[in-house]
């Protein structure tokens, strides 16, 4: 049993440990808000810097479940409560050499995917941790490169929280 309380924990150092350590690079959560009916009372109480990724002025009920990018910082609150998430897929952590504004047009271009034989457009749910870590070992180099834009590196936790799984961005 004490093996199960302490592994989010030491995954949460982990995690911390690798969006913090380099003062070159910001640190960003996209987050789902399907997943975590809360995220939007949080964004607004803590105030982050945040941005949602779908286009316009939303309806309440498509806000709620839209998607969010939010810059963090160690040690803050808001960063304290999305790590306290680990285990329940709230999203995925990017690690960029950019501002927000910046990070944020690229992530939105990567919303929309389009069926292969019907061509009509789909919503893609990549800051879903469990479909970015089935989706990325799938890519070649250049859907890589372009999904990365300036993204250094992605985290996100495994099936049930059991582990961190990193993704690199590599250079030529």
């Amino acid at each position: 049993m004490s093996n199960q309380v302490q592994a989010p924990d030491v995954l949460g150092k982990k995690l911390a440990r690798e969006l913090f350590e380099n003062p070159k690079l910001q640190a960003y959560a996209i987050l789902d808000g399907a997943s975590n009916p809360a995220l939007l009372d949080y964004l607004y109480d803590l105030q982050p810097e945040f941005a949602c990724l779908y286009r316009g002025e939303l309806e309440p009920d498509i806000a709620e479940c839209a998607p969010y990018l939010a810059r963090l910082e160690a040690d803050t609150a808001f960063t304290k409560w999305v790590m306290s998430g680990w285990g329940n897929h709230w999203g995925i952590f990017a690690l960029a050499d950019c501002d927000i504004r910046t990070l944020h047009r690229h992530l939105r271009t990567l919303n929309k995917v389009y069926d292969p034989e019907s061509q009509k457009p789909l919503l893609f749910r990549y800051y879903d941790p469990r479909v970015l870590s089935v989706f990325l070992p799938t890519c070649d180099e250049e859907q890589t490169a372009a999904f990365f834009g300036p993204v250094q590196a992605y985290f996100a936790e495994t099936e049930g929280g059991a582990d961190l799984v990193h993704f690199y961005r590599h250079t030529p």
